[in-house]
């Protein structure tokens, strides 16, 4: 290659680079993602990016008759409905015991390891351990269902700090109580007390001080979601329900960019945003009431585009392809469906009982609140059963499925059990 014609490439992919780079700093192009957390097991509720999606392969694509070979179980840990999380080699689930909010740490191999408590149990309606622990570079935070938030070492169980942020931030509790699986990124954990004092906290993650308040929305009071963390250019926006409003807020200054209507007069079970594109995807669950709705975002502005009658709700859905994948018992559809991020168009998949739902290596995880656990393929015509067994007759099995090195975790009330799914 010449110099001359070198010069004119370099210069050529400079000014590519230069207009590129000034197109996201004016929103033009920027393409909203969702930032992962930084190991790559089932670190934090929902997964890595808090999507429902694992990237493992390498996965069965069908199941014995039998189900998967369960490797072991652990019972007693509790009353709860929350999820396990996996960081480091270790496991991490949540139960109320008496009257206690207790942590428990087992080893891969199911051997407990440690056990903590976090404040008082829930013993209203209901009752049982709501949301799932966090985990960030040794640590583990854990918020109890009266907003209790707890700092501990991950390895250890030692607690390193406390803060209750619904009392902080003057939040009223809500009918089933605080749900919230915080969320960490850099030096800060976020939480989302609602309250008259604030909207958003961010706290510094190894001391628990306050580091920003995004200002209260009038009239505002917690939901039962959790929070998104979209990266948009070179702004990051966390992203949440509340009851009456989905919002974002800059995390670096707690500036809250915008917030749209999303009225529920019961307030039943609102769940955590689901990203697609530059959509987001949000879903409650009121009787007589449920909606799915769609919102187009950007970094400054947010907009609801439709609203369907559909109630997909402890369960939350996954998105893929442009389609939301969830459950639901009322609405214009019923059963399982995919609805399109853009339209709102609902299309049935199966008559499968609702429950929660995961995405791996081509296969949806779908884990019935009865207590069926099915591998499901999907198809032009619907989903496809390549798998099922039932772990338990019982109900109200709300605990989402989690995918960790090629082993699947399902819990169920007091019990946390570990199948191999491994190919």
């Amino acid at each position: 290659m010449t110099t001359a014609r070198l010069y004119r490439t370099i210069t050529t992919s400079l000014l590519a680079l230069a207009l590129s780079l000034s197109l996201v700093s004016v929103g033009q192009t920027a393409e909203p993602t969702l930032i992962r957390s930084d190991t790559k097991e089932w670190s934090q509720w929902r997964g890595p990016a808090r999507d429902g999606i694992s990237l493992e392969t390498g996965l069965l694509q069908a199941w014995p008759a039998d189900g998967p070979d369960r490797k072991w179980e652990a019972k007693g840990i509790g009353r709860g409905y929350s999820s396990p999380i996996i960081a480091e080699g270790s496991i991490y689930i949540t139960g109320d015991v008496e009257e206690d909010l207790v942590i428990s740490a087992f080893s891969l191999d199911g051997k407990l390891l440690w056990t903590k408590k976090n404040g008082k149990a829930w013993e209203k309606s209901f009752p049982g351990a709501r949301a799932s622990c966090t985990y960030d570079e040794g640590k583990l935070y854990s918020m109890n269902a009266h907003g209790r938030l707890a700092c501990l070492n991950a390895k250890t169980g030692e607690e390193l700090w406390a803060v209750n942020v619904l009392e902080q931030c003057e939040g009223e509790n809500i009918i089933w109580g605080i749900c919230e699986a915080v969320i960490v990124h850099g030096d800060l954990v976020f939480a989302t007390p609602a309250g008259k004092k604030g909207l958003v906290v961010a706290l510094n993650k190894n001391t628990g001080k306050t580091v920003w308040t995004t200002p209260a929305i009038a009239d505002e009071k917690p939901s039962y979601a959790s929070p998104i963390l979209v990266s948009l250019g070179e702004q990051t926006l966390l992203i949440n329900n509340v009851t009456n409003h989905a919002f974002a807020v800059d995390i670096e200054t707690g500036k809250l960019c915008w917030k749209v209507p999303k009225i529920d007069p019961k307030n039943r079970v609102t769940t955590i945003p689901v990203l697609s594109g530059n959509n987001l995807v949000l879903t409650n669950g009121s009787r007589g009431f449920g909606g799915v709705y769609g919102v187009e975002f950007d970094g400054s502005s947010g907009k609801k585009i439709w609203r369907k009658e559909i109630s997909i709700s402890h369960g939350s859905a996954v998105c893929l392809d442009g389609k939301a994948y969830g459950a639901t018992r009322r609405g214009e559809v019923k059963g399982w469906v995919s609805v399109d991020v853009k339209t709102g168009e609902a299309k049935k998949l199966s008559d499968l009982g609702v429950g929660s739902v995961i995405y791996a290596d081509g296969r949806f995880y779908c884990l019935t609140q009865t207590g069926t656990m099915t591998l499901q393929q999907p198809t032009a015509e619907g989903f496809k059963s390549v798998g099922s067994f039932q772990i338990a007759d019982a109900k109200d099995i709300w605990a989402h499925p989690v995918i960790s090195g090629g082993k699947l975790y399902l819990r169920v009330q007091d019990a946390l059990y570990c199948y191999d799914i491994g190919s």
